[in-house]
């Protein structure tokens, strides 16, 4: 097993943590990660688009004038595609883009995009929140405390694992901007991982996030 430096609330080692070899410690493999990603991407498509064929759209019942003998070219309908009002030629319709992933490559996607973290030391583990109330100022004072928000840079993206019931610490960065994100244990996934720089757990949700791999031989748990 890989170990990290614990901190505390206000930055300074607090001994170290053991990050498990199985969730933390494999090879990323990237067409993996690159499908589930993709996957998770299209399930939040809604997929209501929806366009009128020239069979649905009122009117035109009537050719607009006889064949021949106008001058002008030949038209069937006021309602085909090439008429201002017509119908749409192949547009979008209703559709659900859903793609379909094995519970196990989620899984390994997963394991892979945290190890990917772990291997650029971007895995940060607190020993305690620090916070007993809600707080914005002592939220930015937190992740300002683990270099999270350097003075006169462009903040990474933060991506903070808290339980339900951490509630002081969920209302005192959840709205410290886009660039933080909170999320559960349970809710971990690639897409989440990798679109943030740094991940960071406290003592619980490490052990919350990693126990579902580790209680399954082969970590293979979704």
């Amino acid at each position: 097993m890989s170990t990290v430096t614990m901190k505390t609330a206000t930055g300074a080692d607090a001994g170290t943590v053991e990050l498990p070899e199985i969730v933390f410690g494999i090879e990323p493999n990237i067409p993996v990660m690159h499908q589930v990603v993709t996957a998770q991407l299209a399930h939040k498509r809604a997929g209501t688009h929806s366009t009128k064929t020239r069979a649905e759209v009122a009117g035109g019942g009537a050719k607009p004038w006889r064949q021949k003998g106008t001058g002008r070219a030949r038209q069937g309908s006021i309602r085909a595609p090439q008429w201002k009002g017509g119908g749409v030629a192949h547009g979008p319709k209703p559709r659900d883009y859903t793609q379909k992933v094995n519970k196990k490559v989620i899984a390994l996607a997963l394991r892979c995009s945290l190890s990917d973290r772990a291997a650029d030391n971007k895995i940060i583990v607190v020993d305690d929140w620090g916070i007993d109330a809600p707080s914005t100022k002592q939220g930015v004072a937190l992740l300002s405390a683990l270099g999270l928000r350097p003075a006169g840079e462009r903040a990474p993206r933060v991506l903070v694992v808290l339980f339900r019931d951490d509630d002081a610490a969920w209302k005192s960065v959840r709205n410290l901007g886009e660039r933080v994100q909170v999320i559960l244990p349970e809710e971990l996934n690639a897409y989440d991982v990798l679109v943030n720089d740094y991940i960071v757990f406290s003592q619980g949700t490490l052990a919350a996030a990693t126990a579902r791999f580790i209680a399954t031989p082969g970590g293979d748990a979704a």
